[in-house]
């Protein structure tokens, strides 16, 4: 089968590598049907993730076709249509059980990282019962490639943990596909304001489409000010950080009001210095969250009813035989204008 390659930090290649098998009673394979590249993977190839090693298959969202099934799988079947979640739970652990899957101690993310993933022609799934989720007849496939990482992620890191509520103000520092997944999402709480925050004035033009009250430019280096003049000097109640860089956390330091959450979704690859001296006193709260997609189930539902439209975050379509291309695409997206891009088998 065809994969995509982790060959070390700046390598990646288009490769021939041998179709998946079970290898535990509770594994299926996957014929992935549409995956897409998560701003993870560039991370990766940046070297910032040490836990994925080289030779590596990328990749850890996309829908498919059950393949073949371990006799220990009981709700899948070959030709099931499924959704592939970006985390791999055994729902037995002390984690499972607690609904911290990202944690579990035989899974958690792992496709694309500890494991081969999904941006390959076929994929295995460890502990598929409970990292599988069923497509009901009739559902956009290509929008609910976005519930694999991408909106779970946005909701329950950036949405669930910043403490969102009807009536507040939120701030959402990075308007990539993460940060426009928890603005989508956001919108589900009625917060009275959402600031959105970002140095592409494409993507704040989008962030205003996709239903932010106010856009701040931050290309000017006073972010920051800007977002206490939207608030009358008083600061927001949630700060959502979605780029996972220290120059994004900082503005959120700078930016929540007392009694405020800061919420980390960015992958950080470099230390972020804390300023307690500035925050000590302000009875905030910081939050930091691998997603666990616990929402999936209901994210489902939301996307199928069209309180979210998810499809809105696909820029660009490629096939599989041209993924190289979907990541030049995606990581020039200051000049593509990319958002999601899928690719299809």
């Amino acid at each position: 089968m065809k994969a995509l390659v982790y060959n070390g930090p700046g390598h990646k290649a288009l490769e021939d590598r041998p179709k998946p098998e079970a290898q535990a009673p509770d594994d299926a394979v996957v014929r992935i049907l549409k995956t897409t590249i998560c701003g993870t993977d560039l991370h990766i190839l940046k070297g910032d993730v040490a836990t994925c090693a080289p030779g590596r298959i990328l990749g850890h969202e996309g829908v498919g076709v059950v393949e073949t099934v371990g006799p220990a799988v009981t709700a899948f079947r070959p030709g099931d249509h499924v959704l592939i979640s970006c985390i791999s739970s055994c729902g037995k652990c002390e984690y499972c059980r607690r609904g911290m899957y990202s944690h579990c101690t035989t899974g958690g993310w792992i496709l694309g990282n500890e494991i081969d993933g999904t941006q390959a022609e076929f994929v295995r799934i460890p502990h598929a019962d409970t990292s599988l989720y069923p497509i009901p007849a009739g559902a956009d496939e290509e929008a609910l490639v976005m519930l694999s990482d991408i909106l779970p992620t946005g909701f329950e890191c950036g949405v669930l943990n910043g403490k969102v509520a009807p009536g507040s103000s939120v701030a959402i520092v990075g308007s990539g596909p993460i940060g426009l997944a928890a603005l989508l999402t956001a919108q589900l709480y009625s917060p009275a304001q959402i600031i959105m925050v970002d140095l592409d004035a494409n993507r704040l033009a989008i962030g205003r489409q996709f239903g932010a009250t106010d856009a701040v430019d931050s290309s000017g280096g006073d972010a920051a000010a800007q977002v206490m003049a939207l608030t009358g000097g008083r600061g927001v109640d949630t700060a959502i950080e979605a780029v996972g860089i220290p120059a994004t956390f900082q503005i959120c330091q700078d930016i929540i009001a007392a009694g405020g959450t800061i919420a980390n979704i960015g992958v950080h690859g470099v230390k972020a210095d804390l300023h307690l001296e500035m925050l000590w006193s302000k009875n905030i709260t910081i939050t930091t969250r691998l997603v666990d997609t616990v929402t999936i189930p209901m994210l489902m539902k939301t996307v199928r009813s069209a309180r979210i439209d998810a499809s809105r975050l696909i820029t660009h379509r490629f096939r599989f035989d041209k993924i190289l291309d979907a990541y030049e695409t995606f990581g020039r997206a200051a000049d593509t204008k990319a958002l999601k891009v899928i690719i299809e088998a």
